[in-house]
């Protein structure tokens, strides 16, 4: 059983809390990625569940076991570094098999072994070559061959790709997720990438300053953002978020934003209405907004992006915030400087409490003892006043 489980793991440096009453549960043979931006503490829980660093509080566990106080070499687990950590002076063939050496594998096994790898990884005609002469991916390919070759309960994986180029990255990361599904094994992949986080995980667990900000799976969290900072970290490019004031005309709700109003859809207005809110930060993903000249919000084109496949049009609101736009490449794109207006689709508008931070919509508006009354609340007091 590859299960690990951190429970309410916390980890300091002195008066630096690196990780913060971390909790979090990864299934067997699930491919979980923890991701988020530099220093978010995601490498520490990594290098906690390894055995590199001891927990300051909490316990983890793999499989049926609490390992907090087992030694690595002990735990069952495998991690490739972003370095690739191979030995100069050996060959690969050594290099893979020297896990097996350390535990005194006899040689027939060990040479078996070595073989299943090399053979899993397209290995075979380099195993007599040195490190110095292998390529950035065959490096690569041979740190993951040293990680299977002892078929642990789990992988750990920080940052293994981020050495490549990016058409190597990309075919790498198919090669990860097929080696995966062939061994049936847990892995805990740790990147700042997102693309990475999307494509390979099966759920993702989103990190920022030691507190762990929304576990799903990728589709989940990027269409249902838990708040602000999921919001703008998933995605590229980002999900727009811009703050406003609530408004209620003729009875439709929407939110006032520089340059124009965007009308809320069921869900984020019935959260709205239920709080009675009257400030408020929208989002909305790029996709889900048009440039149209019958839009509701006015900008200013500040640059587009042509990238071959698809358009980024990055306007400047009222305010000067800005907002993109995607738009396929064979839309003609607008000219720096250019006036033009947003239509935005009211049933796409996320909405994000200004002050927490967290996601508003009608599952989680009203729950018991929150202060919501049980009664639709009265719409905001300046609602008739907001232009």
């Amino acid at each position: 059983m590859g299960r690990v489980v951190f429970d309410h793991v916390t980890k300091r440096f002195g008066d630096v809390t690196a990780v913060d009453d971390l909790s979090l549960e990864v299934a067997d043979r699930e491919f979980l990625v923890l991701v988020g931006p530099s220093g978010c503490g995601k490498t520490t829980a990594l290098r906690m569940l390894a055995g590199l660093e001891d927990p300051t509080s909490g316990d983890i566990s793999i499989g049926e076991r609490v390992v907090t106080e087992v030694a690595a070499i002990d735990r069952d687990i495998a991690m490739v570094f972003q370095s690739y950590a191979l030995y100069p002076h050996m060959s690969v063939r050594r290099n893979i098999e020297f896990p097996l050496r350390s535990r005194k594998v006899p040689a027939d096994e060990r040479r078996r072994l070595v073989a299943e790898a090399a053979a899993a990884l397209g290995l075979e005609a380099l195993l007599d070559r040195k490190p110095a002469q292998l390529s950035g991916g065959q490096r690569q390919r041979v740190a993951l061959a040293r990680a299977i070759v002892r078929r642990p309960q789990v992988f750990l994986m920080d940052e293994p790709l981020s050495n490549l180029d990016a058409k190597l990255r990309v075919q790498t990361r198919a090669e990860l997720v097929e080696l995966q599904n062939r061994l049936e094994t847990t892995v805990v992949y740790v990147t700042h990438d997102q693309v990475e986080a999307m494509t390979m995980a099966d759920r993702i667990a989103v990190m920022d300053q030691g507190i762990l900000q929304q576990v799903g799976e990728p589709q989940e969290v990027y269409a249902r953002p838990a708040n602000l900072f999921v919001a703008r970290f998933i995605g590229n490019p980002p999900m727009n978020t811009v703050a406003g004031s609530v408004y209620w005309t003729n009875g439709t709700l929407g939110v006032q934003l520089p340059g124009g109003r965007v009308e809320l859809g069921s869900a984020a207005g019935e959260a709205v209405r239920q709080r009675g809110r009257d400030d408020l930060v929208v989002g909305v993903r790029p996709e889900h907004a048009v440039l149209d000249p019958e839009g509701a919000v006015e900008a200013v084109v500040a640059v587009t992006e042509v990238l071959g496949h698809e358009q980024h049009v990055i306007c400047r609101l009222a305010d000067g915030s800005l907002f993109t736009v995607r738009q396929p490449n064979d839309a003609s794109p607008p000219g720096t400087g250019v006036e033009v207006r947003i239509r935005i689709d009211p049933a796409r508008v996320h909405a994000f409490d200004p002050q927490s931070g967290l996601r508003l919509d009608a599952s989680t508006a009203a729950a018991p003892g929150d202060g919501a009354d049980e009664a639709e609340p009265p719409p905001p007091a300046d609602s008739e006043a907001a232009t």
